[in-house]
């Protein structure tokens, strides 16, 4: 999920919000997401959490990603607290921007 959180706050303008199954898929989507905009020139300037426990945030300053276990996700409940963040179509976007 992408949330558009430009109107809301001031340290960001996207959430974008994914969940893994394990630590091991948490870790894996943190660590391909850094993987794949470090190939773009893009890195992190702050990485928080673990894997292990559950989450970890990438904030690249425009976007920050948060990677989480299912079980974290539904205690923590970002799209429940952002709602009234607007959900960006990335889908569309992407495809967009691949042609």
């Amino acid at each position: 999920m992408v949330l558009d959180v430009r109107d809301l706050i001031t340290i960001t303008d996207y959430f974008v919000i994914v969940s893994g199954g394990s630590d091991r898929q948490v870790k894996t989507i943190a660590d391909e997401v850094v993987k794949s905009l470090k190939q773009q020139g893009t890195r992190p300037v702050r990485q928080e959490g673990e894997p292990a426990a559950g989450w970890v945030l990438l904030d690249f300053v425009d976007f920050v990603v948060h990677v989480f276990g299912q079980e974290q996700r539904d205690y923590y409940r970002l799209d429940n607290l952002w709602a009234d963040a607007p959900v960006v179509d990335w889908n569309e976007k992407a495809e967009a921007a691949s042609r």
